[in-house]
């Protein structure tokens, strides 16, 4: 968020929204791990009103969401004010270039590719400044951590 710089010592908040309950808990468990404050929202709606309200300072979107997807989220966050946009990851079960190529031009600048794991988000993390790359060990390089 701009209000804070990104290499700050301050706690990290990271917003998984997905509409599976047990994929959020998953990733506000590897979160936690990684010294990051988890968040959670099952619905774009919910995900958008945790932005304006408090300090979130990245979101891992699900593709696949009921009611408001993916790119009606993208098009909300696109609105916030400067100091509420979070950095976007979308999260998709496949390797889709045109789907990643959509989200990218609504806002969302990186990707991970479900399932994944603590070194594939620790990764994604470290290469957006959320977290120092330096205590994190090196992953692999795969289509889940491109992006």
């Amino acid at each position: 968020m701009a209000s804070e710089p990104w290499g700050s010592t301050a706690m990290k908040t990271c917003l998984v929204l997905e509409d599976s309950e047990l994929i959020r808990e998953i990733a506000a468990r590897i979160l936690k791990d990684l010294s990051v404050t988890p968040a959670e929202a099952e619905s774009a709606a919910k995900a958008l009103d945790q932005c304006r309200a408090g300090k979130i300072d990245a979101v891992m979107l699900d593709w696949d969401l009921p009611a408001m997807g993916a790119l009606d989220f993208l098009r909300g966050a696109a609105e916030l004010a400067p100091e509420q946009k979070p950095m976007i990851i979308l999260c998709a079960t496949e390797n889709d270039p045109q789907q990643f190529t959509l989200a990218k031009a609504a806002g969302a600048a990186h990707y991970l590719l479900k399932p994944f794991d603590k070194g594939s988000v620790a990764a994604k993390l470290a290469e957006i400044g959320l977290i120092d790359g330096a205590a994190v060990a090196p992953a692999p390089r795969s289509a889940a951590t491109a992006g």
